[in-house]
This record gives C-alpha cells, structure tokens and sequence, in this order.
C-alpha cells in the first residue's frame, strides 16, 4: 500500500484530536473531582453510584426520622419527669393532711394548692411539641384534655402508638400512652378530685386511701417512665449503627466516583508531555509543499 503525504497528515491530526480529548478528560476529573461526569463516561461506575447514593440518602433519611423520635421521647421525659415531682408533692400534702392534729381550715389551705398542681398536671398532659400534642397517641392535633365551665375535667386519650421508621424495616415507638399514665389504675385526676372532696370534708373516707391511690398513680408514671427508657437506649444503638452505616456509604460511594488527586495530576502532565512530543514530531512528519517554496 502506497504511504501518501495526505495519509500521515491525517493520522496526525487524528492522533492529536485524540490526544486533546485525553487532556480535557483529565482536566475535567481534577475540577470535578469526580472520576465520570457522565454515564457514557464510565456506565458500570455510574449505576453502581446510583446504588450508592440512594443507600446514603436512605440513612440519611433514618437519621432524621431518629432525631424525630429523639424530640418525642426527650419532651415526653420531661414532662413525665414534672408529673412525677407534682404527684410527689401531692403525696406530701396527703400525708400532712392525714395528721390528726391538721384543722379543717389547714386542710382547706392544702386543698388549694392541690388544686394548683392538678392544674399544673393537667398542662402537662396537654403537653404541646411542634403543634403536636405528644400524649394524644396519633390524634396530635387535639388536646387530650379539656377543663369544663365548672371546672369538671373531660378527657379523650387516644391510645394508638405513634410508629417511626428508625431504619430498614424497625419501627419505634416514639410516644408514651397518655392513657396509660393518667388514666391508669387508679386514674390520675380521680384520685386527686377525690383528695380534694376529703380535705373540703365533702367525703366521709379516710385521707390514708387517697395515699395508697397517689403511690399507685406515682408507680404508673414510673413505670412509664422506665418502659421510654428503655426505648431511648434501643434508639441509641440504633443511632450509632447508623452513623457507622453513613461512614461506610459515603466511603463506599467515595471509591467508586472520587478521584485519585496525585494519580490523577501525574497523567495528566504525563500526557501534556505525550502531546508535546506527538506535535514536535508532527512537525517534521509534514512535508515542505510547492507553496512553502513559491513564498
């Protein structure tokens, strides 16, 4: 086969093409920082950082869904943290009230603050969070109790569980039931309205069965208490196993796309000198024509 001057011509601005190509690709990575900027780049590398990414957004997502969970269950403590320190208080005042030597007048000055701390017990009950009544079960939007005219107490819990996904296929229970704490055995604010008639001596009984009521309402918020404890623990874990699983996504998806900076400068100068060297010789590979003569 006959080697014409048109034929090394164009091999060497084929050659040079290509290897321009190479340099822009190799420009492109070290801005980037990223090893394909396109599917047809790398299409093996592009769907498997498909995969990649969308197990890291997953975790990401359970991480906010923890923090969630996180918010229920720190405001749900607190409040029942209050609840027990107001029913404690009670407790005292019952078993001052029980002392033979207190005077109807004495009782009645309890029964006031009593008064003031079923209150107190009722706004912790209607404990609001992001416009979310956190003792309502899943009915969020609606205080689970209401104080009447006459100052009579109507309550409506929901007892539903209020489920959060926390990571692949685990749902956490996130509220503590209402119910089950004020409206247990014996029912919180019954046990108290029944103090109350006892110290205003609108009952017969005897104050020391109002005592044995307010230990049993103390022991179910305890009891709650400990069960939410017990939760907070399992969504620890569950953090910390999904912090090791974001490292291991984000260092996983970092092999596959990231680029190599030193191994990726160095190809790069390696091919500049490649291309300055292709075009040195190019030089010389171009014959002189009849023009090059007639100037």
């Amino acid at each position: 086969m006959r080697v014409t001057q048109g034929m090394l011509t164009n091999n060497m601005l084929r050659n040079l093409t290509n290897s321009n190509d190479k340099m822009g690709n190799y420009m492109e990575q070290l801005s980037t920082g990223k090893k394909i900027n396109r599917p047809s780049d790398d299409p093996v590398v592009a769907m498997k950082g498909m995969g990649y990414r969308t197990e890291l957004v997953k975790v990401e997502q359970y991480q906010r869904n923890t923090n969630e969970v996180h918010n229920w269950m720190d405001n749900s403590d607190a409040a029942l943290d209050k609840a027990t320190s107001a029913m404690q208080r009670i407790r005292e005042l019952a078993v001052q009230a029980s002392n033979g030597t207190y005077s109807d007048e004495e009782r009645v000055n309890i029964s006031e603050e009593v008064e003031q701390l079923k209150e107190h017990l009722v706004d912790i009950a209607n404990t609001n969070v992001n416009d979310k009544y956190i003792f309502n079960g899943t009915n969020t939007d609606t205080p689970p109790i209401s104080v009447q005219a006459d100052g009579e107490i109507f309550s409506s819990f929901n007892g539903e569980d209020v489920n959060i996904e926390v990571s692949n296929g685990t749902k956490l229970k996130a509220n503590v039931s209402g119910e089950d704490v004020f409206e247990g055995t014996p029912a919180i604010f019954s046990t108290i309205d029944g103090f109350i008639d006892k110290l205003n001596g609108e009952s017969n009984e005897n104050i020391d069965s109002s005592i044995e009521e307010l230990d049993s309402g103390i022991n179910n918020i305890i009891n709650a208490r400990a069960d939410l404890g017990a939760r907070m623990n399992r969504l620890e874990l569950i953090e910390n196993r999904l912090s090791e699983q974001e490292v291991i996504a984000t260092k996983t998806m970092s092999n596959n796309e990231d680029i190599d900076y030193a191994k990726a400068i160095m190809e790069l100068i390696t091919q500049e000198s490649l291309h300055r060297a292709a075009l040195s010789a190019g030089s010389k590979v171009i014959q002189p024509s009849l023009v090059d003569f007639l100037r």
